[in-house]
Order: structure tokens, then sequence, then C-alpha cells
């Protein structure tokens, strides 16, 4: 790897573990840390991703920006069923929540293989 590649591999690092820690929060009862961590992680990416533009790298910084948007998007659909139904609201978003931990493990495993990411 080059020295810029390897600067985007260890940003991309550096974001995949702040996305782990808040998908690991948002699936465990009791350990929330925080959307500080998400905000870091998103900002990282979006100012890192043009760099990575025309690697292999790209598809990991569009992976993780795309799993916080169809997360995000599917925690606001499903937000009704908190107020109306408490039970069925904790099933939505503890399913949102295990989805975006696979996402996350999955695009991390693929970075370790340092390999892009198939599909967005």
């Amino acid at each position: 790897m080059n020295p810029q590649e390897q600067g985007l591999y260890n940003v991309s690092l550096v974001s995949y573990v702040l996305h782990a820690i808040v998908a690991i929060g948002a699936v465990l009862p009791g350990f929330q840390p925080g959307v500080a961590l998400l905000l870091i992680a998103i900002v990282i990416d979006l100012v890192k991703r043009g760099d990575a533009q025309g690697s292999w790298l790209e598809s990991h910084f569009r992976w993780r920006l795309r799993s916080v948007l169809f997360a995000g998007l599917a925690y606001l659909l499903t937000s009704w069923l908190w107020f109306l139904l408490i039970v069925p609201g904790w099933i939505a978003w503890f399913c949102i929540s295990l989805w975006f931990l696979y996402r996350i493990v999955t695009g991390w495993s693929a970075l370790q293989g340092r390999r892009p990411m198939a599909t967005s």
C-alpha cells in the first residue's frame, strides 16, 4: 500500500471502531456510548471520502455512510411504535441495531482482508 492508501486504511479502521462501539451500544442495554462517537465517525467519513475516490477504500466510506443513513431512516420510520406500543418499538429497534452491527462487522472484515465492499 502506498502512504496515502495506508493513511485512508487507518482512518477507515478508526471509523469502523467508532461505528462498532455505537452499534454494540445500540444492541446491549445499559451500554450507551452516546451519539457523539457516531457523529465523530460520520464527520471523519464525510471529510475523508473524497481522498479515497478511485481506490478500493472508497467503497468502505460509502458502505459506512449508507449504513448510518439506512439505519437512521429505519429508526425514524419505526419511532411511532415507541409512542404507541413500546414492546414492538423495542423489537423493531433491536432488529435495526443488529442489522447495523452486521453491516459494520461485514465492512470491517472486508477492510481487514483489504477487499472493497461488493455492494452498498
